[in-house]
């Protein structure tokens, strides 16, 4: 295999696709390592429903409870006794901010309807809980 000079045979009409092939890997590097970011709050087990509400709710705070009830407010663990107290300092910067709550699928109403008591009582303008939908 002898290299080409470039003097007598022209303009050489291949396609260089090593730049390609180096943008998209690096693209996918990308989209590997930001997508476990996306999900905020703590990962449960939602319960699954038929339908669900289409609005979507971005700028929401995110509650978790965990199968083991402990209370995560957004990543960071919260007692109880100060859940209250988390919710009015983090509604006073944001007033109009919804409250999004992630219960696991085994908890009963009771532990989930005291965190919607205190959202409510710290001046929350809407409580919505997170299902997985289930398609047919």
């Amino acid at each position: 295999m002898a290299f080409d000079g470039g003097g007598s045979r022209g303009i050489k009409n291949d396609i260089n696709v090593t730049p390609l092939v180096d943008v998209v890997l690096v693209l996918l590097i990308i989209f590997m390592v930001v997508t476990p970011l996306l999900q905020r709050g703590k990962d449960v087990h939602l319960p699954r429903a038929r339908t669900t509400d289409a609005s979507k709710m971005p700028d929401a705070l995110v509650i978790s409870i965990p199968a083991d009830q402990s209370i995560w407010v957004e990543t960071t663990r919260v007692e109880p006794a100060g859940l209250r107290a988390r919710l009015v300092g983090a509604l006073a910067k944001q007033p109009d901010r919804k409250i999004l709550i992630k219960g696991d699928e085994s908890l009963k109403v009771r532990d989930v309807r005291a965190v919607m008591a205190d959202a409510k009582s710290a001046g929350a303008r809407g409580v919505s809980l997170a299902v997985e939908l289930v398609k047919p």
